[in-house]
């Protein structure tokens, strides 16, 4: 067998395999002496079929396997004798020729294939210990505990039927049908909807016309969609709602004591408290650490500058532009509207999947130098934590991942990215920052420097998108998504 490398550009590797027709003989001879005690032939006795007739016979669905097991298993064994990591899967080609195609089966022929790939890139890992990063730290005053708990008990709060006119704080209970040109649109009607007054839940301008309503009167309440409306099919028309008013309920008085707690299945007024702080602890402990790994990502690309897979920038762009458009059209808007083109756009997130990819390799190349390894046990709570999700879709969720090539690689790759950067955390120069919720949540736009204000111009300025550089670190390419999109070609195929 001939193994000729025909392409060493950059990258791109070409390999061409030659099998000749002799070799190709040979394992057919030997394929067809071990199954000739197998095969039942009418007129022969077991292992009495003649050799020219079992290969007249079985000649050709063999030599067809053949090829397929060379073609599936060739290609790693070469990667593997050459030191090379293929960035995706090669792609194979040989003759399309009907002619040599049925000589290589006869074993008549010698057999060629190639198969070209590009090669994961070897570089340097380089030192970290030049990394700083500033670490924000939200201290959480009860104020802050007392308002979310506040918001908690408003939702537990009860109602009692009250025979007068409606009022700011009360609660309607009401049937609607909404119109718009004179036409029900769907999602419009509800029967039984209970609107708490003044709760801002309803289009701007909806809760108002109904200060004043008592249970029985009937109404048409006109209102605008937002220029915003998520659905685009109604956002700046003018609708109308015929209301039918079923009950007015004024608020019961509201305590925060154990007797609130209990009602929502707490043993304490003090045990809710203490949940309510764990839980904004871990809000602001997730938005410090993204923006901890943000500073992270941005040293590192800074660090290094070589060149990458462009099958795996394809891929990643792919994601990226997908969602970019499916953004767009759900709102309703153009390129145009977001003061951009699509040449203009389609360029700024080519450069942001040709980041992320080098990224992610670095990424994978400080984890593997690291030791850093994901657990059998951190891969079953991820898992989990997708079938959780998806409540009654287990069984399918389970066959995707079982049966789905790769599919894991999704579980996998995230945490040990986090694994990654928890390494580096213990590694690089980490100041402490006491800051206000507020400074926390600002957009740092001084820290995102000219090039992410230039990438705000030339980017659809939906939320997700245009902060598409400062998001880099997190799953989903920008705009976000939930499931699915996915950031981790490169990690997945660089391990």
């Amino acid at each position: 067998m001939q193994v000729i490398e025909t392409l060493a550009e950059g990258l791109k590797r070409e390999i061409k395999v030659v099998v000749p027709v002799a070799e190709l003989q040979e394992r057919l001879d030997e394929r067809l002496a071990d199954v000739k005690d197998k095969v039942r032939i009418n007129g022969f006795r077991p292992g009495k079929v003649p050799p020219a007739h079992l290969k007249k016979v079985y000649g050709k669905s063999i030599v067809a396997e053949l090829v397929n097991d060379l073609i599936r298993t060739k290609p790693t064994e070469i990667l593997n004798e050459r030191g090379e990591k293929s960035a995706t899967q090669p792609e194979v080609a040989m003759t399309e020729d009907t002619d040599e195609a049925e000589r290589i089966l006869a074993a008549q022929a010698d057999l060629e294939f190639s198969f070209s790939y590009e090669i994961i890139p070897t570089f340097d890992v380089q030192a970290v210990d030049g990394i700083k990063v500033v670490r924000e730290v939200v201290e959480i005053p009860e104020s802050e505990v007392e308002e979310q708990v506040l918001k908690i008990a408003e939702s537990a709060r009860t109602y009692e039927t009250k025979d007068g006119a409606a009022e700011n704080g009360d609660r309607v209970t009401m049937n609607y049908l909404g119109k718009v040109d004179g036409v029900a649109f769907e999602g419009g009607t509800a029967e039984d909807a209970e609107l708490v007054l003044g709760s801002g839940r309803f289009i701007p301008g909806f809760e108002d016309q109904l200060v004043g309503v008592k249970a029985g009167d009937e109404k048409v309440i006109t209102v605008t969609f937002p220029a915003e409306y998520p659905a685009a099919e109604l956002a700046g028309k003018d609708a109308t709602f015929d209301i039918t008013v079923k009950e007015v309920a004024g608020p019961a008085s509201l305590e925060i004591d154990d007797e609130l707690a209990k009602k929502l299945g707490l043993e304490s007024a003090e045990r809710l408290r203490e949940i309510v702080r764990e839980q904004l602890e871990g809000q602001f402990g997730s938005i410090t650490r993204q923006k901890v790994k943000r500073q992270i990502l941005d040293q590192l690309d800074e660090q290094y500058s070589f060149e990458v897979p462009q099958g795996l920038v394809s891929a990643e762009f792919e994601n990226i532009w997908r969602q970019v458009n499916t953004d767009l059209e759900q709102a309703g808007k153009t390129f145009a509207d977001e003061d951009t083109t699509e040449e203009d756009a389609r360029a700024e997130y080519l450069k942001l999947a040709e980041r992320r990819v080098r990224l992610g390799l670095v990424l994978s190349e400080i984890g593997a130098k690291s030791g850093v390894d994901v657990t059998e046990e951190e891969m079953q709570r991820a898992l989990y934590e997708q079938l959780r999700q998806f409540p009654g879709q287990q069984k399918e969720i389970l066959d995707y991942f079982r049966n789905t090539p790769g599919a894991s690689a999704s579980l996998r790759a995230p945490i040990f990215e986090e694994k990654v950067i928890d390494q580096l955390l213990s590694e690089i120069s980490v100041t402490d920052k006491t800051v206000t919720k507020e400074e926390l949540l600002a957009e740092d736009d001084e820290a995102e420097g000219e090039k992410a204000e230039e990438k705000k111009k030339a980017a659809p300025k939906k939320k997700a998108a245009a902060k598409a550089e400062a998001a880099e670190g997190e799953e989903a390419p920008a705009p976000k998504k939930k499931a699915a999109s996915k950031k981790k070609a490169a990690e997945d195929t660089a391990e």
